[in-house]
């Protein structure tokens, strides 16, 4: 459920060597399916380091497309490794940064490169693609090129412009079908956590410890339900709401993002000294709609129309980091009429979004896959025009983002009932005022899991509050990485809070950077879920 922002992401790894998996006896899962057993031949890695993370190291394994074939035909899986330099080990803590289809391999050094040295030396941690993903093969491009501007208006004013966009969501499934009909069936989370099993089997660990961020989270929840007992330690920063998996999730975003809209036109108002928007937020958020009517009548740069600049703005809702580069972008537009400006916003936070054609094809494919969606178009057409009539700003962006799983060519699977009494006590952070993932999600998975702590940020919105910069929030996940300690008590489902992080700060020159902390993690993450 989420869209990359085109930043600041992280130099991706080189993949080298490989290792297959030799097929044998199938056992179960919790929920009564096959999956490989065999011991694993051991895992060959080599040098991919990066001038950001030298140490990393890269590897591939196969394993089975499908997980009731073992011996049938195999996928390959790409891996990175930070390898852990200390004496005792406490095994493999491996990572993901969300999606569906956000690359994980960069994510490793990331993650050994921001916990405290002594706790990092301790784990071997590992990224990886998940199947259909960037570096993994084959890897998932239904329609290249399918973002490409000028897109038509999100927003229909009449029933022509809504048929339009209802054509392009078709021909997307159905290219999808055409191209990879062999492997949507395969395209799911249930699928994705037997691979992690795959993984730790080549890894040569009786147990895994597991750190994902918003749909990442899910992944980890699904892994933790099929397989309880291989579970050390579990954490899910920014957490999915498993009951809404995922129709109804993505109209609770359609409502959260209208809200972080909102407040950064408060955060700009409040600096209508520098940026000379407004000095209420309503004032803002009028010029926002009037530059999108603006831009409808005549692209900015030739390459951003009302679709485009939903797009731009979409990862503010993610993190607020990125409010002072879309507020001088949206002042210069308005104030000097500076088109350039625009389309260099768009080319830096929207283009390549999700991952780029291969993400977003993995996206579509697992979620419409995991679970049934609408096929009747009336309520898709009536749920949105409730929500924008509400909530405009990004309501019928994310339907059609999603509108090819209203033609999908493979039958929807029944999501997973994560409900688990049988892991270690899980952490899980979350933020208030997350667009992403609302805060309800976090609570409802809080309650599924037996055990598990539920650590807030208060007055937060960013997704994904682990490793920011926020010492309060990483005092906790260092804790319990060090030792499993879990927080206790606490007010209104939270057993610890934490405050938010101040507000960010204009931009003080033309050409400030944007390589902060908590950029770089964002820059990582896979943006809508």
């Amino acid at each position: 459920m989420t869209k990359r922002a085109g930043i600041l992401v992280a130099v991706g790894a080189t993949v080298a060597g490989l290792v297959t998996v030799a097929p044998s006896a199938a056992s179960t899962t919790s929920d009564g399916s096959a999956v490989t057993t065999a011991a694993a031949a051991p895992l060959t890695w080599t040098a991919c380091g990066t001038k950001t993370y030298p140490r990393l190291q890269c590897s591939t394994i196969r394993a089975p497309l499908d997980h009731d074939r073992p011996s049938g035909r195999q996928v390959t899986l790409a891996l990175s490794r930070i390898p852990h330099t200390a004496k005792n080990t406490q095994g493999p803590l491996l990572v993901n940064p969300g999606g569906p289809g956000g690359s994980g391999l960069s994510m490793a050094g990331f993650v050994a490169a921001s916990l405290p040295a002594g706790l990092a030396a301790g784990y071997d941690v590992i990224g990886f693609d998940p199947r259909g993903v960037g570096r993994s093969t084959p890897a998932l491009d239904c329609v290249p090129k399918h973002f490409d501007p000028v897109r038509p208006d999100t927003v229909p004013d009449s029933h022509e412009a809504e048929e339009a966009n209802r054509d392009r969501a078709a021909s997307f499934a159905a290219a999808c079908g055409e191209k990879h009909g062999d492997l949507l069936p395969f395209m799911d989370t249930v699928s994705a956590a037997k691979d992690l099993d795959v993984i730790r089997r080549a890894l040569g660990a009786p147990r895994i410890n597991y750190f994902g961020y918003s749909y990442g989270t899910y992944l980890g929840a699904v892994y933790a339900k099929l397989f309880p007992e291989r579970v050390r330690r579990l954490v899910l920063d920014s957490v999915v709401d498993p009951d809404g998996v995922w129709y109804e999730d993505n109209l609770g975003q359609d409502h959260a993002f209208d809200a972080r809209h909102k407040a950064f036109a408060a955060w700009v108002a409040k600096n209508h000294a520098t940026y000379g928007l407004g000095t209420g937020p309503a004032r803002v958020e009028a010029a926002w709609y009037r530059m999108r009517a603006a831009v409808k009548a005549h692209p900015a740069g030739g390459a951003v129309g009302p679709s485009e600049l939903e797009d731009t703005f979409l990862p503010g809702g993610y993190y607020d980091g990125y409010w002072p580069h879309l507020a001088r972008a949206f002042a210069a537009y308005v104030n000097d009429g500076d088109e350039d400006a625009l389309a260099a916003a768009h080319e830096d936070f929207a283009a390549g979004g999700s991952g780029g054609d291969n993400g977003y094809a993995v996206y579509t494919a697992v979620q419409c896959r995991d679970s049934a969606w609408p096929r009747t178009w009336t309520t898709w057409r009536n749920d949105t025009w409730r929500a924008h009539r509400k909530s405009p700003f990004m309501a019928w962006n994310n339907t059609w983002y999603n509108a090819p799983c209203a033609t999908w060519p493979v039958e929807p699977l029944n999501p997973v009932r994560v409900s688990n009494h049988e892991i270690p006590p899980a952490l899980l952070l979350q933020a208030t005022d997350d667009a992403a993932t609302p805060y309800e999600g976090g609570v409802t998975l809080h309650r599924k899991l037996k055990g598990s702590a539920l650590v807030v940020e208060q007055g937060g919105g960013n997704h994904g509050i682990s490793l920011s910069g926020n010492d309060c929030l990483d005092a906790y996940l260092v804790d319990y990485l060090t030792d499993g300690t879990v927080p206790r008590g606490g007010g209104s489902g939270a057993d610890a809070v934490c405050d938010a992080l101040p507000e960010p700060k204009p931009l003080t020159t033309a050409k400030s950077g944007t390589k902060t902390r908590g950029s770089t993690l964002h820059g990582l993450l896979g943006f809508r879920g």
